[in-house]
């Protein structure tokens, strides 16, 4: 891969340029996609492209990233003077490292203070939020760390199925291919839909991809919910009887519970009702049918407790965003 100098990528007649931050132990494609959508999309104002790219670390060498490539960089340092019109922190196997590292997280800071947006990547929020600037904002990242997210920094307000949430000037974004998905999206806020269509049509990408982050770890919004494990040994014992008609008097024997005051518990706990609770964890047996089975869709609803092929429709719109078909046709792997 290949970098431009930073006097070559910055200059008067192009002032949206956009500095993606990186850092050993990077994930390729937290870069690569983001890197391509700001690349190629043009102003239609003027026919040129519309962003000028730079990547820059800490010491300004090559960084090493999770694959057999590494990357060429720009100092930090030599930018906090420059116009910075987006600003990205990436994420990778080195964000843990990088949010407990002083230099790298105030030199991000000192470039996010004067930058007119500022973002993160999977989970460079990590690295974002150890500067401040996500306390008291909505906040996502890769599905598998929002729970190191949220116990690092309390003051951040995480939310686990968005694929990217902007909040003010602050955009994170969620696994991976997400960041595709966030920086199609500023493209489209600075230049228009039709500018971003044609980079999401030249890159083979959708546009607004169906469904949030629940359809790659159904069981993430349990877990940290459910922080002490008061219902984890329930959790299980419905997961093995779902086929049974799941009331709250059987759920309540089961915890030992009185049905009143287990369903004011459970919904205070679980910020769900014991029925939403049930019902997603119907959609979650019946997701791992759909990418892993031949079994027909009304075979799946039966064996998983929804019934019919309706209610298990419903169920996967209200808690998925997309019907039981178009999962299978997104996931399954025959």
């Amino acid at each position: 891969m290949t970098s431009k100098s930073a006097k070559s990528c910055i200059t008067s007649e192009m002032p949206r340029v956009v500095v993606f931050v990186v850092y050993d132990g990077i994930v390729l494609l937290d870069l690569a996609g983001p890197l391509q959508v700001f690349s190629r999309a043009v102003d239609p104002s003027t026919g040129a492209f519309g962003y000028e790219c730079l990547v820059a670390s800490v010491t300004g060498e090559s960084i090493e990233t999770n694959t057999v490539l590494s990357i060429p960089t720009v100092t930090i340092a030599s930018l906090e003077e420059h116009n910075i019109d987006t600003l990205i922190i990436v994420g990778g196997d080195g964000a843990i490292r990088g949010m407990r590292d002083a230099e790298l997280v105030g030199a991000f800071g000192r470039l996010a203070s004067r930058a007119r947006r500022v973002c993160s990547v999977c989970s460079g929020a990590l690295i974002l939020a150890a500067t401040g600037l996500l306390d008291g904002r909505r906040a996502v990242t890769h599905w598998d760390d929002c729970a190191m997210l949220a116990a690092e920094f309390p003051a951040v307000n995480v939310e686990m199925d968005p694929i990217f949430i902007k909040d003010g000037h602050i955009w994170t974004s969620a696994g991976i291919t997400a960041g595709i998905d966030m920086s199609l999206a500023i493209a489209a806020e600075d230049f228009g839909r039709a500018a971003a269509f044609s980079v999401a049509r030249a890159m083979v990408a959708q546009m607004v991809r169906s469904g949030g982050q629940s359809q790659f770890s159904p069981a993430l919004s349990r877990q940290l919910r459910d922080g002490a494990g008061q219902f984890e040994k329930l959790h299980d014992w419905i997961a093995n009887n779902l086929r049974r008609d799941l009331t709250v008097e059987v759920l309540a024997a089961q915890a030992n519970m009185s049905a009143r005051n287990f369903a004011r518990v459970y919904a205070k706990v679980m910020g769900v009702t014991p029925a939403r609770a049930v019902a997603a964890m119907r959609v979650e047996k019946a997701q791992g049918l759909l990418e892993s089975s031949q079994q027909s869709v009304k075979q799946i609803a039966v064996s998983c407790g929804f019934g019919d092929e309706d209610r298990m429709r419903r169920a996967f719109v209200g808690t998925l965003g997309v019907s039981p078909s178009a999962y299978r046709a997104n996931f399954n792997v025959p």
